[in-house]
């Protein structure tokens, strides 16, 4: 079984855990590994692992980075119709999918383990099948896969928290700490009763299966594949076979300081409904339209009016935890 490592420089926590990273790599030459700066040049280096036939792809990087790997093997077939299995390292400043599956905190131990159990000929024992969001936007119908997106005061909360961690030391906190932070501070405004500036409400339109929704402004719109996110996070409750996990809150929702802690554990108290403008669904497909921006895996896209949002989950991955 064929090992390739995508491992993308820029998105570690500190020089340090990449060093550890390609002195692993040094004294294990048979882990084919192509090594990127940015995102732009992913597409090149996974076409170069496409033509090594690697079984398992191992991505060192965060969100942004696995999102772009997804989209690259599902949407614009780098590996043709064959999809390997991907193993993430929580190699970057949010690694929610790596979290989801149970990967360790160390990358380097993460990884060492695997090869143990390929060379062991283990491996099934590590794989971890999950649906992939894909996400189609615009006039163009671009799409991207991911396992999560977010409008609203999700949207806003990553925007606010890459300009106010932007340099030096301050940069790492762009992630879960950084994420957790501002998202906790933008909830308690709202909570105490603020929906002005940076949390007013946006105007949306959202089919739900084909079944439009009463309400047409909401504070927050998030749909995932996964079962938990960041900070550990579980704000779905709904039920049904659909693979999309959708949740929303209305501008006109009640008590949102006594529904908050609820939600966000996936556990909402019983005034929390449809009616009181809290929905939370499995669904097999969302449409929305949409002037706003929104988010898929931390990665922005801008505002752009009258834009329509297609989400369903129709790839399965084999993941294999690290």
């Amino acid at each position: 079984m064929r090992i390739g490592l995508l491992n993308n420089l820029r998105a570690g926590k500190n020089d340090a855990q990449v060093n550890r990273l390609l002195g692993f790599l040094r004294r294990h030459p048979d882990v084919l590994h192509v090594e990127t700066g940015s995102a732009h040049v992913v597409p090149e280096a996974l076409s170069e692992l496409a033509r090594q036939e690697v079984d398992i792809l191992v991505v060192n990087g965060g969100d942004g980075t696995l999102q772009t790997a997804l989209t690259e093997i599902l949407h614009n077939g780098v590996f043709g119709e064959r999809v390997p299995m991907i193993a993430p390292l929580r190699g970057g400043r949010t690694n929610m999918n790596a979290l989801d599956i149970g990967c360790r905190r160390d990358p380097v131990k993460g990884l060492g383990e695997l090869l143990a159990d390929v060379h062991a000929g283990d491996v099934s024992k590590r794989v971890v099948s999950r649906r992939v969001l894909r996400v189609q936007h615009g006039l163009q119908r671009n799409v991207e896969y991911g396992m999560f997106f977010g409008l609203g005061l999700i949207h806003r909360a990553i925007e606010l928290n890459h300009r106010m961690f932007t340099e030096g030391a301050a940069r790492h906190a762009q992630g879960v700490v950084g994420a957790t932070m501002v998202t906790g501070g933008l909830l308690g405004r709202l909570a105490m009763g603020e929906n002005d500036g940076i949390l007013l409400p946006d105007k949306v339109q959202v089919l739900l299966d084909g079944e439009p929704m009463a309400d047409s402004e909401f504070y927050l719109t998030i749909a995932s594949t996964l079962s938990r996110l960041f900070a550990r996070m579980r704000p779905f409750w709904g039920v049904g076979p659909g693979g999309v996990h959708f949740t929303s809150i209305a501008s006109n929702s009640n008590r949102l300081a006594r529904s908050f802690p609820g939600i966000l554990r996936g556990r909402p108290l019983d005034f929390v409904t449809d009616d009181n403008g809290y929905t939370s669904r499995n669904l097999d497909r969302v449409q929305m339209r949409l002037d706003c921006g929104f988010t898929v895996d931390g990665e922005l896209f801008d505002p752009e009016p009258g834009r329509v949002v297609e989400l369903t989950a129709d790839r399965t991955v084999r993941f294999v935890r690290t």
